[in-house]
């Protein structure tokens, strides 16, 4: 086992385009980290520098004590599992979970106790003799995943190896991915573009867009503290509410949201103080959804008035998405240039405001509601740079 250090790595290709500029990311060793973004971010670039499938433009990329920038993929210990399984059709369960250890001229005794081991590990010991086309989707990734574990490598890859299973079987998939590589404690760096599986995976979790590392932290930091706009509307289930508020200060800090005064309390002006140097200016307010809450069952917070343009049941809650008389931030990109890292509003054509509603509330579409909002839970955020103003 071992760390993986990227220390300013650099990915650019011979037309010029930037994959992964100035990467510097330091992976402990033992843990799992996710790399997450949208696609075409440079997450799997960034992943397949460290298997060595790419060259480095820049910088220096460590695994252990090694600087690896130059080895050859066999030399640098690491195993790949792949969206596509990349199993050999014609070999069984046991021949392609052996592959790479008869490639090491392992002896058959030790190719033997080891496809067993992890055969067991994985629930594939009644599958042995089977060819792939005799598997179910799951079953093929868990044979690519032992194929990867017999070597017993310092670090595993992962390039979103989940995104060919259905909805039910990933969800599985993932608990049992988790619980392989805790069991194992080997250092894993997992790629996918679905944040919950990163968020419900990773020990840590590196969101990524255009090229550049946007964050790092634990699950929930990244949910609660985003270091800035995109992060913010990128992580989270709903994705957050952004919309445009303009901002009063007079004693006190007041937003106008779409028309609507809202008094910020001290809980948000102590998490964003830095919105008190910006009187008479506009901002980005953001609210997760389930800070939204039916006027009638919350008394105590301050309502906006918003039209029912929608409601997914989902059965114990249901999926609210409103239209204000607010400006909603949507697409959030931070780009090659400053107005590809400006994201452009509209009102009225969409809903902009999306609420988690406890199952009971009947909403009729077309309808005006007021809806509850806990200004406690208010994020802010420069409306140019997308940083946050704290």
């Amino acid at each position: 086992m071992a760390d993986v250090v990227f220390n300013e790595v650099d990915k650019v290709y011979e037309n010029g385009f930037h994959a992964v500029d100035s990467l510097s990311l330091d992976i402990r060793d033992g843990e799992f980290l996710v790399l997450v973004g949208p696609s075409g971010c440079g997450k799997t670039t960034a992943l397949r520098m460290v298997a060595g499938l790419e060259e480095i433009t820049g910088g220096e990329l460590f695994i252990g004590s090694r600087v690896v920038n130059s080895l050859t993929p066999k030399e640098r210990d690491v195993a790949m599992v792949f969206q596509n399984y990349a199993l050999y059709p014609h070999l069984s369960v046991f021949e392609n979970i052996a592959f790479g250890l008869r490639l090491r001229k392992e002896s058959k005794n030790e190719i033997n106790e080891r496809v067993a081991w992890a055969a067991e590990m994985l629930d594939l010991a009644p599958y042995l003799d089977r060819k792939p086309k005799q598997l179910s989707g799951g079953q093929r990734q868990r044979v690519a995943m032992g194929r990867a574990i017999v070597r017993k490598p310092q670090v595993f890859l992962m390039d979103e190896p989940l995104s060919n299973l259905d909805a039910k079987l990933r969800v599985q998939m993932r608990a049992d991915i988790a619980k392989l590589q805790h069991d194992l404690g080997t250092t894993t760096i997992y790629v996918t573009h679905d944040q919950v599986e990163a968020m419900t995976m990773g020990d840590r979790v590196a969101v990524m867009n255009a090229g550049v590392l946007q964050q790092v932290a634990e699950p929930q930091r990244l949910y609660d503290q985003p270091e800035n706009m995109f992060v913010a509307g990128f992580i989270g289930t709903p994705p957050m509410n952004l919309l445009e508020a303009r901002v009063a200060v007079n004693g006190g800090v007041s937003i106008d949201l779409g028309g609507t005064t809202l008094e910020v309390p001290d809980q948000a002006l102590k998490a964003y103080p830095g919105i008190r140097g910006y009187g008479g200016r506009t901002v980005i307010a953001g609210l997760r959804s389930q800070f939204i809450h039916p006027a009638t069952e919350r008394a105590d917070l301050p309502t906006i008035d918003a039209r029912v343009d929608l409601v997914e049941a989902l059965g114990a809650e249901s999926i609210a998405y409103f239209r204000i008389e607010a400006k909603a931030i949507r697409d959030v990109e931070v780009g090659q240039e400053a107005e590809e890292g400006r994201a452009e509003g509209a009102v009225g054509t969409r809903p902009n405001l999306v609420a988690q509603f406890p199952a009971h509330i009947v909403l009729r579409l077309g309808s005006s509601v007021p809806v509850a909002v806990d200004v406690g839970r208010l994020h802010f955020f420069d409306a140019e740079t997308g940083d946050p103003l704290r």
